[in-house]
């Protein structure tokens, strides 16, 4: 199902910013990746595979994970009827971001989005939270995101699925459980997921979140 590329991003030992890994095929043709995860070693990995949307780039610059900085980010969804529904949030951006983007995929616009809630001081929660209430706002789509600096995960669970179990080794937050354990806990639909050392939180978004600010 998901053919069209796969990456994986990590923090190594001692360096604040993230190593990644990415190609354009299905992950299972790739014959050195499961080389390359038999010897790394990390606190933190953010991965995905890539089904396409219609009409977006299909290298390996349009799959997960995206970074910016010391964050790691995927998006599991899509923007329905792209790219045309996504003018209205492509015109909040500047023109100098919309030249940055790394691929013509609508996962890159919407990362865009958060990185500038990021550099505008919004916490990785809020962000998360307002780009995908502004997109559902203006566009149908799964809005399901993934975002890390290597010590926290947020992520929202937005027109897709989303689990997360914890044990001795540490937090696992994923779009499927990847076994039948019953440690798997599913996070409601229009929901908040934020995971530290700490243990994991989950808040729905609330219908003042879901107000766009976009005008």
């Amino acid at each position: 199902m998901n053919a069209d590329g796969f990456g994986v991003g990590w923090y190594a030992a001692g360096d604040p910013l993230p190593a990644r890994y990415r190609r354009a095929v299905p992950m299972w043709t790739d014959q050195s990746f499961a080389d390359l995860a038999r010897v790394t070693t990390s606190t933190a990995v953010l991965a995905a595979v890539r089904s396409a949307t219609p009409g977006t780039t299909p290298d390996e610059a349009a799959a997960a994970p995206y970074t910016a900085g010391k964050w790691l980010f995927s998006h599991n969804g899509r923007i329905d009827n792209w790219p045309r529904s996504a003018e209205a949030l492509a015109a909040t951006l500047s023109p100098a971001r919309l030249l940055a983007l790394e691929a013509r995929v609508d996962s890159a616009l919407l990362w865009a989005l958060v990185l500038q809630r990021l550099d505008s001081h919004d916490s990785a929660a809020d962000a998360l939270v307002r780009v995908a209430t502004d997109a559902s706002a203006h566009a149908t789509g799964r809005y399901n995101f993934l975002l890390t600096d290597g010590t926290t995960i947020a992520a929202t669970a937005a027109g897709d699925t989303l689990f997360w179990r914890s044990d001795n080794r540490g937090t696992v937050v994923a779009s499927e459980p990847s076994d039948d354990g019953a440690q798997w806990h599913e996070v409601p639909d229009q929901s908040l997921l934020v995971a530290t050392s700490h243990g994991v939180d989950i808040s729905p978004i609330t219908p003042a979140e879901m107000e766009p600010t976009l005008t």
